[in-house]
């Protein structure tokens, strides 16, 4: 295992002027030795080109990449002594499962009592002890990945293992599963894990600390309650959640703060001058008129989701979400008032929480 240390950044192109230019926007960011970690955001916003700077498939076009204090940036997989897991499943349909777990084990000389053992373990881990001397050819496609994850798995002096999205080809049902298997390995196997997914229900529940990216750009790596309470950004905010969090926009001046056409007391200390209201639809409640820090909303649509109530509503022509108890009373093109203002409510300048 391995800290891993980026100062980089990358542009397929030459000569980059601006930020479009930019894969990845400059970066400093640590994974630390043993550490399972998320890379979560959009297509497109840098997640496996990270991935395979990290890797050595790709070397970054500034800057470097340091395991252990040791600069690896121009080093090739083997040297870096990385294993990467793919979207698609990549293994030898002529050999048998415990074959294709063995397989980069024997490239390295291990002893074959090692060898064995290793393999016993992996299968366990993965449930597939059973299926052992099958051929790889017959199985579906979940059990051929899980097969990918566990030649991954297999050599306990990696530095790291890598996954570009896995569980893409796995059905549904079974992802759950798989996730749960894999942070169980994790705690047993306590390897250095780089997970690349744009899931975030997948990110969360694997990772210790996910990281946040969009438009090349690491926006916020942190534990998912971080994510969910505070986000740093506003993207963060939006991407995380279901639904996600709702924004307002608001002004701040010395009257106070003037959010959808209302003028409130200011909650505590901000700057003065255009700002954006962070409130996530489980900490929007039913209010009285007339309470500090709530306004007036129109509301367009009731769901009832059967745990909860979903309530979409307009603030001053801005479409917010509250997820309410499931005896909330309201019907639709009632005039109801949300509480807005409130301990969970975040605060944004230039999209930017403000501390």
């Amino acid at each position: 295992m391995a800290r891993i240390d980026l100062d980089l950044a990358h542009a397929y192109g030459p000569n980059p002027q601006q930020d479009s230019d930019y894969a990845l926007l400059p970066l400093k960011m640590s994974f630390r030795d043993g550490g399972a970690y998320a890379l979560l955001g959009p297509s497109g916003c840098g997640k496996t080109t990270m991935l395979n700077i990290i890797s050595g498939l790709v070397a970054p076009s500034h800057g470097t990449v340091t395991f252990d204090g040791r600069d690896v940036t121009r080093a090739t997989p083997q040297e870096r002594n990385i294993a990467q897991v793919f979207q698609f499943p990549v293994i030898y349909d002529t050999m048998t499962v415990a074959q294709n777990l063995a397989f980069p084990l024997k490239n390295r000389k291990v002893p074959e009592a090692q060898i064995k053992a290793r393999v016993g373990q992996i299968a366990e881990m993965l449930e597939m002890s059973h299926q052992l001397d099958h051929r790889a050819a017959g199985l579906s496609a979940d059990q051929k990945q899980k097969i990918s994850l566990g030649r991954g798995l297999v050599r306990p002096d990696v530095s790291a293992v890598l996954f570009d999205e896995p569980l893409t080809v796995i059905d549904p049902h079974l992802k759950w599963q798989l996730r749960r298997k894999l942070k169980q390995i994790h705690h047993e196997l306590k390897l250095t894990l780089i997970y690349v997914t744009h899931d975030q229900v997948e990110a969360l529940t694997f990772a210790e600390e996910v990281v946040v990216m969009t438009r090349g750009r690491a926006v916020q790596i942190g534990t998912a309650d971080a994510l969910f309470e505070r986000p740093q950004h506003s993207f963060v905010g939006h991407f995380i959640g279901s639904p996600g969090m709702n924004f307002l926009p608001a002004t701040a001046g010395a009257a106070g703060l003037e959010v959808g056409g209302q003028l409130l007391q200011m909650p505590r200390a901000l700057p003065q001058g255009s700002l954006k209201v962070g409130i996530r639809p489980e900490y929007l409640h039913l209010a009285q008129p007339g309470d500090a820090g709530s306004l007036p909303a129109v509301v367009e649509r009731v769901q009832d989701v059967g745990t909860y109530t979903l309530l979409t509503a307009r603030i001053g022509g801005q479409p917010v979400k509250a997820r309410l108890g499931v005896s909330a009373a309201a019907q639709v093109g009632d005039t109801v008032h949300l509480q807005v203002l409130g301990p969970h409510t975040c605060y944004y300048a230039d999209e930017e929480l403000v501390a």
